[in-house]
């Protein structure tokens, strides 16, 4: 966990570095096209269950209900014409690394989800909680959107039993190969076989 720690510490501080101008840029862009905040904030379940807020850029209108469900494609009329493109190339996720050099995210690990549905889980799918989450995971480059919220719960549970460095590298070299392709499903397309639809 220490030598993780260290090099989200690391990772997190040099992408802020080279990030910092196209992400003040994209920052400036969305407040330019849509007023409200640049930045949407969301509180979220971290490890262990602890509360944090999450960080994002807006994608959608300012005035949506923030916990509502999360679009279904790309013809949502709640989402910015700019919005649409930093959700499909994942670039709304970038602030999050603030997240992770403040020790709430790491790099890799199951998605932070909200406080609700983690109180839904029996004991084996809140092992999930026992590692941070992360700004990308295993779910979200095995299936994403295609999944359901139990799918991926299995996989992030996989995760953490299996969790390790060559796992976090592969997750990583995948998630940049399907951010340049931009051929993983980023919408979700059946959220639930039983619960009702939440946002990821």
């Amino acid at each position: 966990m220490l030598a993780k720690r260290m090099l989200d510490i690391v990772a997190s501080l040099l992408g802020l570095a080279i990030l910092a101008v196209p992400m003040a840029l994209m920052a400036a862009a969305i407040r330019i096209e849509s007023p409200g905040r640049a930045i949407f904030l969301q509180r979220r379940a971290g490890r262990r269950g602890k509360p944090f807020t999450m960080l994002k850029f807006r994608t959608m209108r300012a005035d949506v209900d923030p916990y509502g469900a999360s679009p279904q494609g790309g013809q949502d009329p709640r989402l910015t014409r700019l919005g649409r493109f930093l959700r499909e190339t994942s670039l709304d996720e970038l602030p999050q690394l603030l997240n992770v050099l403040a020790g709430q995210m790491s790099l890799v690990g199951p998605r932070p989800l909200y406080e609700r549905q983690a109180q839904q889980w029996d004991e084996r799918q809140r092992r999930r909680l026992e590692a941070p989450p992360g700004l990308t995971g295993y779910a979200q480059v095995f299936g994403r959107g295609s999944l359901t919220l139990e799918e991926k719960i299995e996989l992030d549970v996989y995760y953490v039993d299996n969790r390790s460095f060559v796992l976090d590298a592969r997750i990583l070299f995948k998630t940049l190969a399907l951010v340049l392709g931009r051929k993983e499903a980023i919408y979700e397309r059946r959220y639930s076989k039983d619960k009702e639809r939440e946002s990821d």
